[in-house]
């Protein structure tokens, strides 16, 4: 039956604490300026997680789609083989390709070849 005393007294100061809270947040928003997002806002969107407007998302995208077209033009220039079933980087050819291009270059310093 004590508890129900307890609990007679600690809602009501319960209450009041928040009412005050509620009111000291509201002044300090009207005094400061401040704007309080709410948690809706905060949720990340999953075509733009960052957070970009409109802009700079649409830059962005276009920089990811170009470097995306690079690396796969750079990526198809790497000479493969099958080796066990699996497809491997030819190390070998890349050598080979590497010391050709450096024989040019060390032709006449202007990238023509030696005859």
């Amino acid at each position: 039956m004590s508890w129900l005393i307890i609990l007679c007294f600690a809602l009501p100061i319960l209450f009041g604490l928040l009412f005050v809270m509620t009111k000291f947040v509201r002044h300090m928003k009207e005094e400061q300026n401040m704007e309080i997002e709410s948690f809706k806002d905060s949720l990340i969107d999953e075509n733009n997680p960052v957070g970009l407007s409109g802009k700079e998302l649409e830059s962005m995208k276009m920089q990811q789609e170009e470097a995306q077209k690079h690396l796969r033009e750079v990526i198809a220039k790497i000479p493969v083989e099958e080796k066990d079933g699996r497809l491997r980087p030819a190390f070998d050819k890349m050598k080979q390709f590497r010391d050709k291009a450096s024989e040019k270059s060390a032709g006449n310093g202007n990238g023509a070849e030696k005859n």
